[in-house]
């Protein structure tokens, strides 16, 4: 890993980007501290979108209860 100071970094910017985009790492410095890097960013993967119907789990099946009707108290509580 390179270390450039901050004059360096702001005078050749253009430079140690095409560097680092081929993948070379930079230290910035200030002084003898170092404050920064400059490194090349990983590309985020894109994940495929399912298609419309594609199961992306174990099928869940409904129970025969989800389709009885509702009792007359379970019709008072959504007020129907």
């Amino acid at each position: 890993m390179t270390t450039i100071t901050t004059h360096e970094a702001k005078t050749h910017l253009s430079r140690y980007l095409a560097e680092v985009e081929k993948g070379k790492e930079f230290v910035i410095a200030r002084g003898k501290t170092a404050v920064a890097m400059l490194v090349p960013i990983k590309p985020e993967v894109e994940k495929p979108r399912p298609k419309v119907g594609d199961i992306k789990g174990e099928p869940f099946e409904f129970p025969d209860s989800a389709f009885a009707p509702l009792t007359d108290e379970e019709l008072k509580e959504w007020g129907l």
